[in-house]
């Protein structure tokens, strides 16, 4: 740096104050800094062989100028599996019993899925002051990397989840034509899936993903996912690398979603690394919000320096609240290192300004969550991840977590036998205003909670896995820091249902957390006391099969339940996609009877509540009804919690909300990202002003999730037999206090005798004093027998639709019930393919699986935005439990 910048650098300084904040403009001359950090993803052309056809070593491997006859194209990224599905070299794994005919590695070997994968590619010579950088965010699970003849990494990497970074400068070619090699290695031991959760739990010997050698909802994945499995970028910086930037908010004080703000202090660092042989110094600088902040520094050669800046007090920010409770306003933070005005390096983050913090409920005896100084009672969803082949993409990410938006959770927890997710899951996530609770990479079956005969090793064994405890360290100081800047990231956890062996739990604890990330609460496991206190008995989580309804509000469960759940398959139209045309036949309650492929992937069965409603005339009825029953479970599942909201649970989580594979079962939409009616479901019990039926003693109440009072709000509660004839039951005006439950009234007598011949159906309301709808929520009866006997007996509904795009781009379906009749019951609607008639997938509907009563319309939206260009030649389908399957054309 120049006499004259560091004289006007002090001046700066001494004008603006030791904050170090000074208005970008003066930083830059008045004109934006030029970044000279260039990105470019190596996502295409490559191509691959395996091991003992590539006829070579890296070192010539790496060469242009060594001939690769008879390589195959290679998806990267993508595991080898993936390569061989695009290749048309094994069937899809996810359909029928096609797994079956795919070799497993524990059977053939890991030479058999150990591959070469080479990439050619152009990247200029850099110039004076330049370097490049070729960096891998995930391999799974060893590898060696050549370029140009050169080796890259100077000892073999192992670990799936660590991220590389290499300076390729001094290997890049004069005349910009380069060639990068790798081979990659799988897991070793691969496990053997023998049946068992984890198969032989073998697999955790590793830092790595265990379901993939089997689990109760998974078949094995055959090559343990080996491969790049993750993004491949060439980054040219110029003479430094800014590393690991982040960003601390700290909001202090009890805040609320509107209004003007009180400031937020900022507390931000960065990592600068200096590759060269001499001393650099200059300015690190991050922006926010249009103000500057900066540091002068000094970097001696070769080595890597941490700038802390200044706390920065940022005036009426814009705050980050989880979905249901504001907005999910997002800041694009700029971080800087500049030498004479010239900037060397450049670095982007996208964050929001909350605080999370947790304290506990003495009451529930469980964590209490708090954001921006405000209790959220969660209502929370297990993850797996969106693709078992890890085929990921930030559109499927973004419709999956829309897809979790619309069930109006707040909070998704990452299992800990899968993945840390990634920054794209994560950005989807801030996005919609997601909460993420992320396990670390154990599980109480791999890692010894239990005795279990299908495992290999002894429970002493296996709770010293994994055998590298320095790379799982180093794994997770590595993820954090990839991670720590998401404002929907809410906590760490050590492993599902079993923490860390205890070294590496005491290092996380004391040192490696506290230093890189001290904002996050540490669970040591996902059912901890210190989460969720058990004096229950048992493994402190569950259920995981299907229960009447009234268990969720008689049976008092943990009070935080990391994982409750239940069953969730789709409708013919989603189970004829996967499913061969000789197995879509009415399922068989006994496992042992049944059929083969139902078994492979995992029915989960619901015993008699299908034939309450009838029995099935064929699969495609069998699960329409299914619906029915997916639907009913998981509203009253959550309505169960809800009910005793601050009394029994500070929250909860569904086992699970997802499938990364077509499995049948704990799922709100198929692998195809096809919803079934438990989504549905889950969007009105967790909406944030609920009002709902206690199926035990009939009361009414009334969930306010919000931060806000009601005033002056009509409950309006109705019965209606089969025919359309209503009857008021009740019908108050209450007031109803920010986040809380209000009882109202007990009608279970009442609703005892006029259903108990037929069943019927209960409409209930909350209107405003302006006479909108606040909530809407209808419950059908079965008679005193316990069969919807009324259901059955239902007369069809005169109902009309009719479907408009709007001036906003959606298309709104109106669907109108005349007077006289009785409720259009259960109306599914589909945005479908006008040839095929066949869902065009995802598309995101404002509700759905509805019903209108008599006299009344009710307009649902589907939104197209994200939807494939086919949706212009598109049509709606109109199909209900009383009404004809009718067609519309989209005017």
């Amino acid at each position: 740096m120049d006499n004259k910048t560091g004289l006007l650098l002090t001046l700066l300084l001494l004008l603006f104050g030791a904050s170090g904040c000074v208005p970008s403009y003066l930083l830059t001359g008045g004109t934006p800094a030029v970044n000279p950090r260039t990105t470019s993803e190596l996502d295409s052309g490559w191509v691959c062989a395996n091991m003992k056809d590539a006829g070579s070593n890296g070192s010539d491997l790496s060469l242009t100028t060594h001939a690769l006859r008879g390589w195959r194209p290679a998806t990267v990224p993508g595991t080898v599996l993936t390569t061989l599905l695009n290749d048309s070299l094994i069937p899809d794994p996810f359909y029928g019993m096609n797994n079956e005919k795919i070799p497993d590695i524990y059977n053939t070997g890991r030479d058999y899925y150990t591959y070469w994968f080479v990439k050619d590619f152009h990247e200029a010579p850099p110039k004076e002051g330049e370097e490049v950088w070729l960096r891998f965010r995930g391999v799974n699970y060893g590898c060696d990397i050549y370029m140009n003849g050169h080796k890259v990494n100077p000892e073999t990497h192992y670990g799936m989840y660590l991220r590389q970074t290499y300076n390729v400068t001094p290997y890049l070619s004069g005349d910009g034509d380069n060639r990068v090699a790798v081979i990659v290695y799988p897991p070793d031991p691969v496990g053997n899936p023998n049946g068992g959760q984890g198969g032989d739990g073998t697999i955790a010997h590793g830092v790595a993903n265990q379901y993939v050698a089997g689990w109760d909802w998974i078949q094995p994945i055959r090559d343990r996912n080996t491969g790049i499995w993750d993004k491949v970028t060439l980054v040219r910086t110029g003479k430094v690398y800014i590393r690991y930037p982040h960003v601390i908010t700290i909001v202090p004080g009890r805040r609320f979603p509107e209004g003007r703000q009180a400031p937020a202090i900022i507390r931000a660092s960065m990592d600068v690394e200096n590759p060269t042989n001499h001393e650099i110094s200059g300015i690190a600088t991050y922006t926010i919000g249009g103000n500057t902040i900066s540091e002068e520094i000094s970097i001696s050669p070769k080595t890597t320096r941490k700038v802390q800046f200044a706390d920065y007090a940022l005036q009426n920010p814009r705050l980050w609240w989880p979905n249901g409770y504001g907005q999910q306003p997002l800041y694009d933070v700029i971080f800087r290192f500049e030498d004479g005005g010239k900037t060397l390096d450049q670095s982007e983050v996208t964050t929001g300004i909350r605080e999370i913090d947790t304290r506990w409920n003495s009451h529930t005896r469980s964590r209490e969550v708090h954001v921006n100084g405000q209790k959220i009672f969660i209502k929370g969803a297990d993850w797996i991840t969106s693709d078992a082949m890890l085929r990921f993409s930030p559109e499927r990410y973004d419709a999956e977590i829309r897809f979790h938006r619309d069930m109006n959770v707040n909070l998704i927890r990452i299992w800990g036998g899968s993945l840390t997710e990634r920054p794209e899951f994560y950005a989807a996530c801030d996005k919609y205003g997601i909460l993420v609770f992320q396990d670390f990479w154990m599980s109480g079956d791999c890692n010894g909670k239990w005795f279990d005969p299908k495992k290999k090793d002894d429970q002493w064994t296996r709770r010293k896995y994994p055998d590298d405890h320095a790379l799982f360290l180093k794994s997770v100081a590595d993820q954090v820091r990839m991670l720590r800047n998401h404002p929907s990231l809410a906590f760490y956890c050590g492993g599902n249902e079993i923490p860390p062996p205890q070294d590496i739990l005491v290092a996380m604890q004391d040192s490696l957390l506290p230093s890189l990330d001290s904002t996050r609460y540490f669970f040591t496991y996902s059912n901890v006391d210190s989460m969720s206190y058990n004096d229950l008995g048992g493994n402190g989580d569950g259920v995981y099969h299907i229960e009447p309804v009234e268990y969720f509000w008689r049976h008092r469960s943990y009070p935080f339940n990391s994982e409750i759940g239940s069953v969730g398959m789709g409708d013919y139209q989603s189970l004829e996609r996967f499913i061969p045309p000789q197995d879509l036949v009415i399922p068989d309650n006994n496992w042992m009877t049944l059929d083969s492929v139902w078994r492979y992937h995992k029915y989960l069965g619901y015993g008699n509540h299908i034939e309450a409603y009838g029995t099935p005339s064929d699969l495609r009825e069998y699960a329409e009804d299914a619906q029915l029953v997916n639907y009913d479970q998981y509203r009253g599942l959550m309505e169960g919690h809800i009910d005793h909201m601050w009394d029994w649970y500070t929250g909860v989580i569904i086992w699970k909300t997802q499938n990364p594979w077509t499995a049948l079962r704990g799922q709100m939409y198929d692998y195809y990202l096809d919803p079934n009616a438990g989504l549905y479901g889950l969007h009105h019990a967790n909406e944030a002003l609920h009002v709902m039926y206690d199926p035990l003693d009939g009361m009414i109440t009334i969930a306010n999730h919000t931060f806000s009072p009601y005033h002056d709000v009509m409950v309006q509660v109705k019965a209606f037999d089969i025919w359309g004839q209503d009857s008021t039951i009740l019908q108050w005006i209450v007031e109803i206090s920010p986040t809380s439950i209000l009882k109202i009234y007990p009608v279970k007598k009442v609703l005892d005798k006029l259903f108990a011949e037929r069943g019927g159906f209960l409409s209930m309301r909350l209107i405003d004093s302006s006479r909108k709808v606040l909530s809407d929520n209808l419950y059908w009866f079965p008679d005193s027998t316990g069969r919807y006997s009324g259901l059955q007996q239902m007369g069809k509904a005169s109902m009309s639709a009719e479907a408009v795009r709007t001036g906003d781009g959606r298309i709104a379906v109106t669907l109108r019930n005349p007077s006289g009749g009785p409720i259009a019951f259960f109306n599914r609607i589909s945005l479908v393919d006008s040839l095929t008639r066949k869902r065009i997938l995802p598309v995101f509907y404002s509700d759905n699986y509805v019903s209108v009563l008599p006299g009344e319309e009710k307009t649902v939206y589907i939104d197209p935005s994200d939807v494939k260009k086919e949706s212009e030649s598109a049509e709606v389908s109109v199909k209900g439990w009383n009404v004809a399957t009718q067609y519309l054309e989209i005017r």
